[in-house]
Parts: C-alpha cells; structure tokens; sequence
C-alpha cells in the first residue's frame, strides 16, 4: 500500500468522524465526487484508492491533494489480500465503489477484462467491506443494465437486458452485491445514471471524443445513422446525487440518477461543431462528420425515470447549453491532448488514429493472458459465464 505525498501517512487512523473509501478516485466521475467530499467534510477522511490505469489521472485531485482529510493508496480491488489489509488497517465506515472498466466499444474486444474487473473486483471489494462490517456500500452502476427502449421508461423495478458486454459485467456485479443484502442484510445500496460529461472526462466518452477531435481539426466519428439518442447529466449534479445518496440513501435499495435532456448522438456533434467551429452552415458542419458502421449491439435510448432520487431532495440543476460550454472551456487543445478513437477497429468501431498522428494516443487495455490469473479467479470468470473449461 503506498499513500501520495501531502496525504495522511499509514498507520493507525486519525480522529475523524467518518472515513470514505471511494474507489476508481482518479477516474472521472469519482474525482468530482472526492473533491466534494474533501471541502464539504473536513471531519471526513476520504481515502482514495486507485490502480492508475490509462483513463485515471491524479491532476484531477490537484486542489485537495494536500488536505488534511484526503489520502490517495494506489491499488487494485482485484488483489484479495491487498483489500483485505486496505480495510484492516483504514477503518473505513463507507465505501463509495466506481472503479470499473466502462467503455462500450473496448468491452467488445476486451469481453474477458471487463467481467475480472467489474464481477471479480466488485466481488472482492464487497466481501472484504462485509467482514469489516462497513456501515454503508454504494454501488455505481449504469442505466445501460436495462437495455435499450424506444417507449418505455425505466424505473427501478424494471428487468436487467442488458446488451453489450461493459453492462452485461455492471448487471453482473449488482446481483452480487443484492446478494449481501438479501442473504446478510448488509447495508448496500445501487445507482443508476445517465450518461455524466464535464470537465476532465478521458477522451474515449463521446462528448470529451467530439470535442478533442474537433480542437486538432478532425471529423467526429459517429456509429452507425447517429440517431441513438441518450440523456445527459452534468458532473455536478450527479455529484450532488452521490452525496445525497451518501447522505440519505436507504440500505436494500436501488436509485436511478436520470435527466429528462435527451439528444441525438448526430444532433451532439452538430452542436458541438457550432460550438468549436462556430458555424450554422449545414453543408460545412456535414464535413466534420464522418459515420462509420456501428457497434455489434447499439441502443436507441436509455429512457429513466427518477422520482425515488426526486423524493430524497435531488434534481438535475445545471442546463445543457451551461454545462456544455463549462466543459468546452475546460478541454484546452495542447500537444499532449489525447485524440483516439478516431477511425474504424477492423472496420467495426470508430478506434483507431491516423498514420501520421503525433500527438498521445489512447493505450488499450492490456490483454490479460489466462495462464497468468489466479486459479481461483480464473473459476470465478468462467463459472459465471457459464463454461466449464478455457478455451484455447
């Protein structure tokens, strides 16, 4: 276990009221989240635990990492006796659990990698957290569990479809940790959001994608007819519903995290090239467009509604045209900008960069080789899936 400088040193914990565990903290979503909590609750120890993989960054921490109520441990939630040892020696009251492998298009390469991490390292998590008696465990899923809808909205009680292998492994895991409530009353509880963009989200999310592509005068690459439509939260409000779950939530249940504002993800790059390029010529912003095939599995619409979140005091605040111009102002366009995702994977997705390109591209997810893994995970993975040997 190693802690970054500027955070509390290891050893036996400090007086604090309560201490946080939020894991994947220097992702996206979850470093909004442990700035919140650092400034907000100066008599809560968050403790940030991440593996620093390719879409992590700890520049997202820069204006708390040297609080008093903030620690960083680099880990991995798939190492046992690492996570046993993590919650043995920081006391952790709460776990905030984000860490996951979430982008669609990789999922479908990487099928393997995504059910370890999401199943296996969620599993291991939630184990470790119920012999250490955690008082409260908050599971981050996904609106993508459900599956697509063109009609109906989902709410909580609605079935799990899910249709491509990143929501498949998220559906996977919220049925291991339901199990904890239901065979132990250990107190859980599971979000569903919509899609969330704003300031510092890695550019392989479409959003972040359309824009770093559109700054170093390249065409957004868009699935198939681009009439796939999904809602949009702003990171702040789906901060604000974290920490009203943190807050509020009840153990057992589950939450939906939703907006109304829906779009195109055709009318998202229009938009977005009047915003970059600013123009309102049609036949100009069709030249900063390029459709390729889709997906294996692309979903219209992940309609949901929200009314438990509404009942616990939480809605979406921030306006589309607001929080979109905030995220553009903070994805300056530098040498260093990372721009994959650009072309076609063996003329299925939109993931690769051009020959020449010199500017950072996007590492893949390093292939996890069989014979390495654990025996143990190894029968995990495949019992879960359903095969009772390796395939070579």
């Amino acid at each position: 276990m190693s802690a970054a400088a500027g955070g509390e040193a290891p050893g036996p914990p400090r007086g604090f009221a309560k201490r946080v565990l939020v894991t994947g903290g220097a992702g996206f979503i979850a470093s909004h989240v442990i700035v919140s909590l650092v400034e907000d609750y100066p008599d809560y120890m968050i403790i940030n635990l991440d593996k620093l993989d390719y879409c992590a960054s700890l520049k997202n921490l820069e204006t708390i990492s040297n609080k008093q109520n903030y620690k960083f441990i680099q880990g991995d939630i798939c190492e046992p006796h690492f996570i046993k040892l993590l919650f043995e020696t920081e006391k952790v009251d709460i776990v905030l659990h984000f860490a996951a492998q979430t982008h669609v298009d990789l999922s479908f390469v990487h099928a393997l990698e995504f059910t370890y991490v999401n199943v296996y390292g969620t599993h291991v998590l939630l184990s470790a957290a119920y012999e250490a008696r955690v008082e409260k465990f908050i599971y981050v899923s996904t609106d993508e569990v459900y599956g697509g809808s063109l009609n109906e909205e989902f709410d909580e009680s609605s079935p799990k479809q899910p249709t491509n292998p990143y929501a498949s492994s998220k559906a996977a895991a919220e049925c291991f940790v339901q199990s904890y409530w239901e065979q132990y009353r250990f107190p859980v509880v599971i979000t569903r959001s919509s899609n969330v963009y704003g300031p510092h989200q890695y550019p392989e999310k479409v959003i972040p994608k359309f824009i770093s592509l559109l700054q170093h005068n390249r065409k957004c690459c868009i699935h198939g007819s681009g009439l796939q439509k999904r809602n949009f939260l702003y990171a702040a409000d789906v901060v604000e519903a974290f920490l009203t779950v943190l807050k509020k939530g009840k153990p057992g249940e589950i939450y939906n995290i939703g907006t109304n504002f829906e779009m195109s993800v055709a009318q998202l790059a229009k938009e977005l090239i009047q915003l970059i390029k600013e123009t309102n010529s049609e036949s100009e912003m069709e030249n900063w467009v390029d459709y390729v095939d889709d997906r294996p599995s692309n979903d219209m619409r992940y309609p949901m509604k929200s009314e438990k979140m509404h009942g616990l005091g939480w809605r979406p605040k921030v306006p589309w045209k607001e929080g979109i111009k905030k995220t553009n102002a903070i994805h300056p366009c530098t040498d260093k900008t990372p721009i994959a995702f650009a072309g076609k994977l063996s003329s299925k997705f939109c993931l690769k960069t051009s020959k020449n390109e010199e500017h950072a591209t996007l590492p893949l997810i390093p292939t996890l080789h069989y014979r390495t893994l654990n025996l143990s995970v190894l029968n995990f993975i495949f019992l879960f899936l359903g095969k009772d040997r390796i395939m070579n």
